[in-house]
């Protein structure tokens, strides 16, 4: 049986290939069924060793073959075979899980990318035809702390509870924290629902949860007022795309966030109070940042469209 090839020269390597073909149609017309099988591996390692070729010679471990090549197109659908061609192994799923679990990086799996694009949490990648076996660098960003919310997210997973509340457990042991989309279908037992599931708690359960590059961040452990959460969710995208999710009083959004300011997330307020018959539609509710939403209410009189806008430009 012929060695694996050591080189990283793809030429040779290609030269190699087609010696070892051209000997296939004698092989494989012998009657020995083991004769022709062992005629095809020394086939399969020189297209192994031709993929492993096209890499850098430095870059050492399938791994790490695994995300230069992920590195090269971020934001992209890979397809599994790519990703098993320049591993040169075929366990080239578990290394994925290694980079995004113990590494850190942001690779989501096509399933993942179809359930979350379903309840629209996926924007700027088309994914109508991803394969569940196909891969997504989402951000180039290394995120060191993974490890550690991986091993809280398995501890959730194994207690009680359902998807939803296994969901809300991990923002709230991550608070202020981003976590990624594959964390969230991960701790809620990799159930189907798990997307629609932080829908709900973003619109319908009014906790702050907000889409940042690749997941989600529970901005404050403080779950928003009853009437909030009859917003139907078309309501509420709507009027944060209409205020171009910033604060329509100070213009802050999570964008230009920083530690110590008060300001931790985006709120609608009724202009008409909702205690008042003010209703849950688009030209009844304004984007405001929870300081001005205190703030507002702080003054504590009942207000009409007119004094709103006045006290908004002041």
């Amino acid at each position: 049986m012929a060695k694996r090839s050591n080189s990283y020269n793809p030429d040779a390597i290609r030269l190699q290939l087609e010696e070892l073909v051209g000997k296939l149609q004698v092989q494989l017309a012998s009657e020995d069924l083991r004769e022709r099988v062992l005629s095809i591996i020394p086939v399969r390692h020189s297209v192994r060793d031709l993929g492993v070729s096209m890499l850098p010679k430095d870059i050492g471990s399938a791994r790490n073959r695994i995300l230069y090549y992920l590195q090269q197109y971020p934001g992209t659908i890979i397809h599994g075979e790519e990703l098993a061609v320049v591993a040169g192994i075929e366990e080239y799923a578990r290394r994925i899980r290694e980079l995004r679990v113990e590494f850190g990086w942001q690779i989501i799996s096509g399933i993942t990318a179809r359930e979350a694009a379903a309840e629209g949490q996926l924007e700027g990648i088309e994914v109508k035809h991803i394969q569940v076996d196909d891969y997504i660098l989402f951000s180039a960003k290394q995120d060191r702390d993974a490890a550690f919310r991986w091993r809280l997210a398995n501890s959730i997973r194994k207690g009680e509870g359902g998807a939803k509340s296994k969901i809300l457990k991990f923002f709230q042991g991550n608070v202020g924290k981003a976590v990624s989309l594959e964390e969230l279908r991960y701790v809620a037992n990799n159930a189907s629902e798990w997307a629609r599931r932080v829908r709900e708690l973003r619109t319908e359960d009014a906790w702050p949860v907000e889409a940042v590059e690749g997941g989600y961040v529970l901005q404050e452990n403080k779950q928003g007022e009853v009437h909030d959460r009859n917003i139907k969710q078309h309501t509420y995208a709507a009027v944060l795309d209409r205020d171009h999710y910033a604060c329509r009083k100070c213009g802050w959004s999570h964008s230009i966030a920083v530690p110590g300011d008060p300001r931790k997330r985006l709120e609608l307020h009724h202009i008409e109070h909702h205690k008042a018959g003010g209703k849950n539609e688009a030209d009844n509710l304004i984007t405001l940042c929870n300081v001005h939403h205190d703030e507002i209410h702080a003054i504590g009189k009942e207000w009409d469209g007119r004094d709103f806008m006045e006290w908004l430009v002041k």
